[in-house]
């Protein structure tokens, strides 16, 4: 099930810094080897499985103040990404049909044949394709912050100031590696920190949380390289999105956004593929929802899970 030695050093459990207090003694990080890639995961806690899928330019580490509470009534498996944190990162394989294969065999090499799936930001699209591809291993869905490729309208190409400060990413992260990445490498902390302040809003992140992604980032040419892939795969993921579309959800799906930036958006583009969506817009909150307004994420996953943790077989 686990594959290699122990996840240890910056990325991993042992390695993050200020996670809550306790933290170490429920949660673990481990290597698993899925067949096609080792992908790393935390896990922890007892009950019906849980996925957490994060966005970008983040990893596992942005739930870390809901999953101690979660833990308390689910098996909690938070992933990086293929090509993010402490996963392999392949050159290939960034769309999200293949990136949710990766997930379904994560939870399948870990014992789970069907589970909830909690994704933010780039973990939305690819919360949705394994939603729609894998409608048998789902059975309630959280999805928020993001727009999915191929769903959702496109905004203009020329945006008021504060959204173009938002959104320009989602056209810069496509450009080829030796573009984008040769103008980021060795200014990571001022491309990077840029988006972590204009996606706030007025509730901004802790300057040493800030840091602790951006080193990750710097650290390893592999790991710049592997947060744009995904953008670069939104061709194929437009055309898979267009695919998915004819298949619409049936399964409970809560879509989350921040007032401060997306907004009732989420609940607007889910409403295009899925019948059974509830909307929730978080007060005084930007884009980092997990970090921003963990309580009020807390209290919403908890009453959205409870049928599911309730009804779910032994």
């Amino acid at each position: 099930m686990s594959s290699g030695p122990t996840p240890e050093g910056p990325g991993s459990v042992s390695g993050a810094p200020n996670l809550p207090e306790g933290f170490a003694d429920t949660f673990t990080s481990r290597y698993v080897d899925t067949g096609e890639l080792r992908l790393h995961a935390v896990t922890g806690g007892d009950g019906p499985p849980l996925l957490l899928v994060h966005g970008w330019p983040q990893t596992w580490y942005q739930y870390r103040m809901v999953m101690p509470a979660l833990a308390r009534d689910f098996q909690v498996v938070a992933v990086d990404q293929r090509g993010i944190g402490l996963s392999d990162k392949p050159e290939d394989g960034y769309d999200t049909g293949t990136i949710a294969g990766d997930l379904v065999a994560l939870m399948e090499t870990l014992g789970h044949q069907r589970f909830a799936l909690v994704g933010f930001d780039t973990g939305m699209p690819i919360a949705y394709a394994l939603a729609a591809d894998h409608p048998d291993r789902l059975e309630r869905l959280v999805v928020g912050e993001a727009p999915l490729p191929g769903v959702t309208p496109s905004p203009p190409l020329l945006l008021p100031p504060p959204l173009n400060a938002r959104l320009w990413h989602l056209t810069f992260n496509q450009l080829p590696a030796e573009v984008n990445e040769e103008l980021v490498r060795g200014r990571e902390a001022i491309f990077f920190g840029a988006e972590y302040d204009a996606s706030a809003g007025t509730n901004k992140l802790p300057d040493a949380t800030v840091s602790y992604y951006i080193d990750l980032l710097a650290a390893d040419p592999q790991a710049l390289h592997g947060s744009f892939q995904v953008y670069r795969a939104f061709p194929t993921i437009i055309a898979q999105n267009e695919q998915r579309k004819a298949r619409r959800l049936s399964l409970p799906v809560l879509a989350i956004g921040g007032a401060e930036s997306s907004g009732a958006m989420v609940a607007d583009t889910m409403q295009l593929v899925a019948d059974n969506v509830q909307s929730l817009v978080i007060a005084d909150c930007g884009h980092w929802v997990a970090e921003q307004a963990p309580e009020e994420l807390l209290a919403a996953l908890t009453a959205f899970l409870a049928p599911y943790r309730i009804g779910a077989p032994a």
